[in-house]
C-alpha cells in the first residue's frame, strides 16, 4: 500500500499532533481525510475538522481504523492510553510512531503486551511549516517501516536516524531547542529595542538575522566559528560584543540548559511510575 493511502491516527490532538497533521498534508503526500486526530474534547479540533481532518474522542476506534498510529501524548498519559487501545492493536498491520518524551520502544511493547513495530521520533513545532528537525530511532522496526517513517518526517523538514539511547539528548537539542533559539531571538530583539529600534522592527531584524545565520551554516556546511571569523575584525565591535556575552556566560548557559533538559527528558516517564 502506498504511504499516501495509509490511514493515520494521531492520538493526542494537541499542538504537536496538530502541527504534524498540518505538515504532512502541506507536504502534499497525505490527505486530511486520511488523518484522524483524537482528543477528549473534540470541540477543540473543530478548526481541523473544517479543513477536512477527522476528529474522535475514541482512541480504540481510531486505532482500529488506522494503519499508522502516532502517539503524541504526555508521558503520564501513556499507560492509560495504551491500556485503552491494546485490544484494537494488530501487530501484523499496525506501525507505531511515538513522539512521547522519555519512553523507550520496549516500554511501549511491554505495556501493550504485543510485539508491535515502534519507531521513536522527536520532531519540533517547526513541523507545521515543513522546517522541522526530526530524529528517529527504533529497536525493532523493519527497514521498510523505518524508510516509511523517515519519508513521513522528511516531507516536513530534515530527518536523521540515531541510536535510541540518544533520543533524550535529541529531545533537548531538537524539541526543546526551538524554545532556546526563540529565547535568543527575543533577547536580541530586546537589545535592539534598547539601542533605538521599535519593538516590532527589532524583532523582525533579529528573526531574519537568525534565519540568515542558520542558512549560512546549512548552505555551506561550515562551522559557526568560520562564519563568525568573517564578521570579526581586530578591535572591532563584533568581537567586543561577543566577548561581553561570553564573559557573562552565554555559551555556558546554553550548554547547561541543553544538558538539564536532556536529563529531565530521560526521567519524565519513569518518574511517573
Amino acid at each position: 500500500m502506498s504511504e499516501q493511502y495509509k490511514k493515520i491516527a494521531i492520538l493526542g490532538g494537541g499542538n504537536m499532533g496538530i502541527a504534524l497533521a498540518k505538515g504532512m498534508v502541506a507536504a502534499g503526500k497525505y490527505r486530511a481525510e486520511d488523518i484522524t486526530l483524537t482528543r477528549r474534547n473534540t470541540k477543540l479540533l473543530d478548526a481541523m475538522v473544517a479543513q477536512g481532518y477527522r476528529a474522535s474522542s475514541n482512541n480504540a476506534l481510531a486505532v482500529a481504523e488506522a494503519d499508522i498510529i502516532v502517539l503524541s501524548i504526555l508521558p503520564q498519559q501513556l499507560d492509560s492510553v495504551l491500556d485503552n487501545i491494546s485490544e484494537s492493536i494488530d501487530p501484523s498491520r499496525h506501525l507505531f510512531i511515538s513522539i512521547v518524551t522519555g519512553v523507550a520502544v520496549t516500554d511501549i511493547i511491554t505495556r501493550i503486551g504485543k510485539v508491535v513495530e515502534v519507531v521513536r521520533a522527536m520532531p519540533n513545532t517547526a513541523i507545521a511549516i515543513q522546517e522541522s528537525m526530526t530524529c528517529i530511532a527504533s529497536k525493532n522496526a523493519s527497514p521498510e517501516n523505518m524508510a516509511l517513517v523517515k519519508e513521513i518526517f522528511s516531507a516536513v523538514g530534515e530527518t536523521v536516524e540515531i541510536e535510541e539511547e540518544l533520543m533524550s539528548s535529541a529531545t533537548a537539542l531538537v524539541a526543546c531547542g526551538i524554545a532556546f533559539f526563540l529565547r535568543s531571538i527575543r533577547a536580541a530583539a530586546q537589545g535592539g529595542t534598547e539601542i533605538g529600534f521599535h519593538a516590532g522592527d527589532a524583532l523582525r531584524m533579529a528573526a531574519q538575522t537568525a534565519k540568515g545565520a542558520a542558512s549560512l551554516l546549512l548552505h555551506f556546511g561550515s562551522h559557526p566559528e568560520n562564519e563568525i571569523d568573517k564578521v570579526t575584525s581586530p578591535k572591532g565591535c563584533t568581537i567586543a560584543g561577543l566577548n561581553e556575552m561570553e564573559h557573562n556566560g552565554f555559551s555556558s548557559a546554553m550548554i547547561k540548559g541543553i544538558k538539564t533538559s536532556a536529563q529531565k527528558a530521560e526521567k519524565l516517564y519513569t518518574d511517573e511510575k
